[in-house]
C-alpha cells in the first residue's frame, strides 16, 4: 500500500458517470446541472469514464468505445470543449466534491495520435503487426513499456497536465497490465502538483491474472498494485459475490474471501466496494426484491473501503447502458421507488470516524444467508446485520443485552440473551465499549 494513502478514503462515496448516456445531451454543461443532486446523495468524488476523443478505426458500435482513445491530451467533442470541462471542474469544487477521470494507459485506439507519431512505442505480435494481448479487444492496440523511456515521459507529462488543470484523481483502467514501476514514478511526479491526488487501480481477478500469465505476459496482483495505488478494485472477490447472486455458490464462499483481504493486504489497504459498474450487470437486475436491494445497498456502504455507485443505480435501473452507442440511463424511477434517500443516510453513516479507524470484522450469521459485521474502537462498536435471504430467526451479537436504535430507521433493536431478531431491513446500531 502506498505509505501516504489517506485512510479517509474509506469514508468516501464515489459516483461513476458515463457522460454520453448520463443525460439528454451527454455534455459536460448538462452534467453541471446535475451536480447538486449528486452531491445530495452524499457523494465525495465524481468519477468520469474517459473524456477523450474516441478512435474511429475498427470502432465498436455506432460511436465507438470510450476506452479506445485517440488522443490523451484532448476532450471528446461529443461532451463539449476544454473550457466546458474546466467549468465542470470548477462547478464540482463548488459542490464540495472532487473530480476523478479515467486513465487508459494499457492501449490506445488503432488510429491514435501516439500510434501515428511513435509506432515504435507499441506492441507487435509474432507476425510484426500492431496487436493487443487480449484477443477480443479488437478496437485497440497495446502500448509496450519495455521499448522506450520516452513513452513513460510522454504519458507522465499527460498525467501532470490534467492534474495541473484541476483533476483530483485517476481511475486507471486495467492498471495491472502496466508496470508498477511506471505507476510509482507517476505518483511521485503528480504529487509535486497535488500531494493529495487519488490513485484508483482497476486491478483484475485471479482467473484473469492466471490466463494472462499463461500467455507469457506480465500482469500484477493487487498486492503489487498497492505499492503505487490508494485504492484497488475488489475484483479479487467480485466473482464470488456474483456467483452467490446467481445461485451458483453459497454466500460463505464470498464472505470467506472478504475475510482473507484483512490478512493478505497491508493494514492501511482501501478496497473499492461496488455492486455494479459499467462492466457489470446492474444489481437491480440480479436481486428479486426491493428489500434485497436495500440490504445489498446498505452492505456496500458499510463494508470496509470506498463505496462506488454507478449513475442510475439510485433509480433502480436494471439495464446497463451500452458503451458503444447512445443508450441513455432511465431515470423514471428515481423519485418513485429509488434508493436516493437510503444512499444519503448511508453516506452520512460512512462519514463517522469509526469507518476509517475501527477494527473491522465480518462473518456469517447463524441464520442462512445472513452476514454480521462490526467496527470497534476503544470507545464504541458499530454492528450491522444483513439478512440477504429475508429469513426469520435470530443472530448473535457481541454486545450487552438492552435496547438500541437502528441508525437507518430509528426503530428499537432489542438484544436479548446476546441475540437480535432478524427483520427484512438492514440493522445498524452502536454500543459503547
Amino acid at each position: 500500500m502506498a505509505k501516504d494513502t489517506n485512510l479517509s478514503l474509506r469514508q468516501s462515496v464515489i459516483y461513476q458517470v458515463y457522460n454520453r448516456n448520463h443525460n439528454e445531451s451527454g455534455t459536460f454543461r448538462e452534467l453541471i446541472g446535475d451536480l447538486e443532486r449528486i452531491k445530495q446523495l452524499g457523494v465525495d468524488i465524481l468519477y468520469l469514464l474517459p473524456i477523450h476523443p474516441i478512435g474511429k478505426k475498427d470502432k465498436k458500435g455506432e460511436l465507438g468505445c470510450p476506452y479506445s482513445i485517440q488522443n490523451y491530451r484532448e476532450v471528446n467533442p461529443e461532451y463539449g470543449t476544454l473550457e466546458d470541462f474546466k467549468a465542470l471542474i470548477e462547478a464540482t469544487y463548488k459542490q464540495g466534491m472532487k473530480l476523478m477521470i479515467d486513465v487508459v494507459y494499457n492501449h490506445t485506439s488503432r488510429d491514435s495520435y501516439l500510434l501515428n507519431q511513435h509506432p515504435e512505442w507499441f506492441y507487435f505480435n509474432k507476425d510484426g503487426q500492431f496487436a493487443n494481448r487480449v484477443g477480443d479487444w479488437s478496437d485497440i492496440t497495446d502500448l509496450d513499456y519495455s521499448k522506450d523511456v520516452a513513452l513513460w515521459d510522454e504519458l507522465i507529462e499527460t498525467l501532470k497536465y490534467w492534474a495541473a488543470l484541476g483533476v483530483d484523481g485517476y481511475r486507471c483502467d486495467v492498471a495491472s497490465f502496466v508496470p508498477v514501476e511506471f505507476w510509482l514514478r507517476a505518483r511521485r511526479e503528480v504529487a509535486e502538483i497535488n500531494p493529495d491526488f487519488i490513485w484508483l487501480a482497476e486491478s483484475v481477478d485471479g482467473g484473469f491474472i492466471n490466463y494472462i500469465r499463461s500467455q507469457g505476459f506480465e500482469v500484477h496482483s493487487d498486492c503489487e498494485m498497492y505499492q503505487a495505488f490508494d485504492i484497488c478494485y475488489d475484483y479479487d472477490v467480485f466473482a464470488f459475490y456474483k456467483d452467490y447472486l446467481l445461485g451458483r455458490a453459497p454466500l460463505g464462499e464470498y464472505i470467506k474471501r472478504v475475510q482473507m483481504q484483512e490478512v493478505i493486504y497491508p493494514g492501511n489497504y482501501v478496497k473499492l466496494r461496488c455492486l455494479e459498474n459499467h462492466d457489470q450487470a446492474r444489481i437491480a437486475s440480479l436481486v428479486k426484491s426491493v428489500e434485497q436491494l436495500k440490504m445489498w445497498t446498505a452492505f456496500v456502504y458499510l463494508q470496509k473501503g470506498a463505496t462506488m455507485i454507478y449513475a442510475g443505480q439510485e433509480a433502480l435501473c436494471t439495464h446497463t447502458p451500452s458503451l458503444f452507442d447512445i443508450d441513455k440511463v432511465d431515470w423514471l424511477r428515481y423519485n418513485e421507488a429509488g434508493m436516493a434517500d437510503l444512499m444519503c443516510q448511508l453516506a452520512s453513516l460512512k462519514k463517522d470516524d469509526i469507518m476509517r479507524d475501527g477494527f473491522y470484522t465480518i462473518e456469517l450469521g447463524e441464520v442462512l444467508d445472513t452476514v454480521r459485521l462490526m467496527y470497534q474502537t476503544k470507545v464504541k462498536k458499530r454492528i450491522a446485520i444483513f439478512n440477504f435471504g429475508l429469513k426469520s430467526g435470530e443472530v448473535s451479537v457481541d454486545t450487552v443485552d438492552g435496547e438500541y436504535k437502528n441508525l437507518l430507521t430509528n426503530e428499537v433493536i432489542r438484544v436479548k440473551a446476546g441475540k437480535v431478531m432478524l427483520i427484512a431491513e438492514p440493522i445498524v446500531f452502536e454500543a459503547n465499549q
